[in-house]
């Protein structure tokens, strides 16, 4: 339960089917906030939690964001209102290894999706974890996501029927076997939907914004998060056309992604984006929008949620999450590395190739391929 409106909703409509219901937040340490003490088990903190203007333990609050303190107590009260327990758990020392994955990605001159490794390694990793701690069959949450029969046997992972707010995209990691653990109660339902289902049962949370930032970044100031946390890495270094031509100087080049255009601060006479990044010799390069276009794309790391197909297939495939999903052919191809034991099979990665030009495949995005609402496969970008 994160305190918005789409997992009070799934945590009501659990209820209302019959389940043992069980609330719990993650606490994962935004700026400015503490909360020790608060540990998997503490049952007197999470009761003291849980009970209507209970205080649990001392808090400082902080900004307002994604599992921000003031999130906890609005999960809290949702929690007493439907009156089931409500627990906090402390992830802050693993949320430490997506800031440093977040870190060492732009160092590397790629752009990371925090969120997604967030969803793998916590949400539906560590989480899960915790839910066999305490006995539980299945964890849910409240992704725009649905889990649903396969034809060939056990569970497949497809859009959301609300596609505005389809989520499916950031969920590509979770592992196929624990598909049968997953529940996505609003998956089947459109946001309107599950505010007006919110505010039928006096949920307080029912017009609460949803979130918007990183939750570690608040203010946006991506290069400046890096900054702090790898001072010696951030340094200038010189922006270059397509040619090699140096056209100016840029403050380091984790303050840039490729497709950007706002910001450059360079003049050739016609609209610049950045076009790539060189980490090691940190330029900058920038050219004309046509320059940005790519026939294809390859992905390691992959999860792939269906069978491996070593034959072109058709599919359709998406590049970050903001972005329609465009008509393209993937294949399996022998993977450079991920997951698997000294001397195990490799698990494949994807390749794939655009029925049309795309424009900004960012390395360090993550691809995700479907077969019409179907999530087939996921990786990231090379």
């Amino acid at each position: 339960m994160s305190g918005g409106v789409d997992s009070s909703v799934a945590a009501a409509l659990l209820q209302r089917a019959g389940h043992d219901v069980v609330g719990v937040f993650m606490r994962l340490g935004s700026p400015g906030e503490s909360l020790d003490g608060m540990r998997p088990g503490d049952g007197e903190a999470a009761t003291a939690c849980a009970a209507p203007g209970g205080s649990g333990v001392p808090l400082r609050i902080g900004h307002q964001g994604c599992c921000s303190i003031n999130d906890a107590a609005d999960a809290r009260l949702v929690a007493a209102k439907l009156g089931i327990p409500f627990y906090v758990v402390n992830f802050k020392k693993d949320f430490g290894r997506i800031i440093d994955y977040f870190v060492g990605e732009y160092n590397a001159g790629r752009t990371p999706n925090p969120c997604v490794r967030c969803n793998d390694w916590l949400k539906f990793g560590k989480l899960h974890d915790y839910a066999a701690q305490i006995d539980a069959d299945f964890v849910a949450s409240g992704h725009y996501a649905q889990v649903l029969p396969a034809p060939e046997g056990g569970r497949m992972l497809c859009r959301g029927v609300d596609h505005d707010k389809d989520q499916s995209y950031v969920l590509f990691g979770a592992p196929r076997e624990r598909l049968d653990r997953m529940l996505l109660p609003i998956g089947g339902m459109r946001k309107p939907a599950v505010r007006a289902l919110a505010a039928e049962l006096g949920l307080p949370v029912f017009d609460k914004p949803d979130s918007q930032e990183i939750c570690f970044v608040p203010d946006n100031d991506y290069a400046g998060l890096v900054a702090r946390h790898s001072p010696d890495a951030v340094r200038p270094g010189t922006i270059v056309d397509l040619s090699g031509r140096i056209l100016g100087e840029h403050p380091g080049h984790q303050h840039f992604t490729v497709g950007q255009r706002k910001g450059v601060r360079v003049a050739m006479g016609e609209p610049v984006y950045v076009v790539r990044k060189d980490a090691a010799a940190n330029t900058v390069t920038v050219g004309p929008r046509e320059a940005l276009l790519a026939a294809g794309c390859t992905a390691g790391d992959a999860n792939w949620l269906t069978e491996p197909t070593w034959d072109w297939t058709p599919c359709t495939a998406k590049i970050r999450y903001n972005a329609a999903s465009v008509a393209a052919e993937m294949r399996a191809v022998a993977g450079e590395g991920g997951a698997g034991a000294p001397g195990a099979a490799r698990v494949p990665d994807i390749e794939v190739r655009f029925a049309e030009p795309q424009p900004a495949v960012a390395p360090g995005q993550a691809l995700v391929c479907y077969d019409g609402e179907r999530v087939r496969c996921g990786g990231w970008l090379r």
